[in-house]
């Protein structure tokens, strides 16, 4: 017992621990955090489940993003699906089981450079369970590389009314891209007044109103839909647009029920300008001398489609020093049009072939005699070459007695919509809060 004792004291006396400003601050935070954890977790166990926020998963393509590991591409120049498939762990035997499968809803040779992709995988070790193929902004192909399943899914569109105005800097075309607005509108507006006014003819100052209806998915705007009305003010004259659909009659009619659709379009070129007017004392640019120019030019991009302003048999398809390539059509016994310098004619243009109007006949150049790349359009009535830009057409035939009541209700309620569009200096585009046209 003494020799223990004595053991004991003889060993090293424990420091007591020294209790500083700085730990004792330490030790009370600890305390309080512990603390203040386990109330949140008491007060936790006796919240509804109702009561607590709720996760919202990020939705794509019909699945959940969030529980995907996502891969985004697109589609090279020159690349094939085989080479996407492959190179993302897709076997070949996967890939051409389920192309065999899917060819009735997607073929391949649609596959387009640029477009985007995506594969979606449960890790990174796996084969993706997913591939989609964005085709446009109205619909992507979804690729279910478990059930070897191809489905083609069109987003849903929402359509939005909307009316504008505008005033005629250039074009009726610049009018639109100059203000960021989406220039389809334009090409709306060519359909509708093709055959009564040219839109090459709009001078600066002109002004024009419209009702349109633009399409958005997810928000973004991808497109315009039907062009319901118009009136263009050219020149001091208004030129009016209805769409009216019946299951007899579709298309553009005028204030008084007439087809728009006339025997000859007002211009062989889209969005073209007039380069130089028909005149019997023009000083020609390449001879050198007064020449007369019994035509119409239209400057236009290298390339550009020509098209026939009427239907037609072709009666010469041809080259000369002169014309460069050249195409004639005879339309009836009394008109024929003519289209010089083309790049090249349009497949299955030759002597004896029918064209409808509207249809591509060639491609704007500069062969034979032409500084520069345009279309000589060249118009005979009765075997004499005349100023088609002067010329009047007899307006079409109204639609029947029983169609017209129909008509004047939609077109009073267009034409009453757009005397109450504002008239402006610049481009002015609104959204209508409700659709006015609901009936069309």
């Amino acid at each position: 017992m003494i020799h223990r004792i004595g053991l004991l004291n003889n060993m090293p006396e424990t420091p007591r621990p020294k209790y500083s400003s700085r730990n004792i601050f330490l030790s009370t935070l600890v305390l309080l955090s512990a603390y203040f954890i386990y109330d949140a977790f008491e007060k936790e166990k006796n919240i509804p489940l109702g009561a607590l926020p709720i996760e919202v998963p990020t939705l794509a393509y019909g699945v959940a993003l969030d529980t995907f590991i996502t891969k985004k591409d697109t589609v090279q120049k020159n690349q094939f699906i085989a080479d996407i498939f492959l190179a993302n762990k897709v076997s070949y035997n996967k890939m051409t089981n389920i192309l065999a499968k899917g060819k009735d809803v997607f073929d391949v040779r649609g596959l387009r450079s640029g477009k985007p992709y995506v594969f979606l995988y449960k890790d990174t070790v796996s084969a993706p369970e997913y591939f989609v193929y964005d085709a446009s902004p109205y619909k992507y192909y979804l690729f279910d590389l478990k059930k070897d399943t191809i489905a083609e899914i069109r987003r849903p569109i929402e359509k939005v009314i909307k009316t504008g105005s505008g005033v005629i800097e250039s074009s009726l075309w610049n009018a639109f891209v100059d203000n960021d607005l989406n220039p389809e509108i334009a090409v709306k507006m060519e359909e509708a007044f093709a055959w009564s006014l040219s839109l090459q003819h709009l001078q600066k100052g002109d002004r024009f109103k419209l009702i349109f209806e633009e399409e958005i998915i997810e928000g973004k705007s991808v497109g315009i839909g039907k062009l319901y009305g118009a009136v263009l003010e050219n020149s001091g004259n208004h030129y009016y647009a209805f769409n009216f659909r019946t299951k007899k009659y579709a298309g553009f009619f005028d204030e008084e029920g007439r087809p728009m659709e006339k025997q000859f379009l007002k211009s062989p070129v889209e969005y073209a300008r007039i380069s130089s007017r028909y005149n019997p004392r023009r000083f020609h640019p390449i001879d050198r001398r007064v020449k007369a120019h019994r035509g119409t030019d239209y400057a236009a991009p290298k390339g550009t489609p020509i098209r026939a302003v009427a239907n037609g048999v072709v009666t010469r398809a041809s080259y000369t020093s002169g014309n460069g390539n050249y195409v004639k059509i005879r339309h009836d016994k009394t008109y024929d049009t003519q289209y010089l310098h083309m790049q090249r004619f349009a497949k299955g243009i030759s002597r004896g072939a029918q064209v409808k109007q509207g249809q591509t006949i060639g491609y704007v150049g500069k062969t034979g005699k032409a500084t520069g790349p345009h279309v000589c359009f060249r118009f005979w009535k009765n075997n004499r070459q005349v100023d088609h830009l002067k010329l009047n057409f007899p307006p079409a035939d109204p639609m029947p007695d029983d169609e017209l009541p129909a008509f004047m209700v939609v077109k009073d309620s267009l034409m009453q919509i757009l005397e109450t569009i504002p008239s402006g200096d610049k481009m002015m585009i609104e959204e209508k809060a409700t659709d006015p046209v609901a009936s069309l």
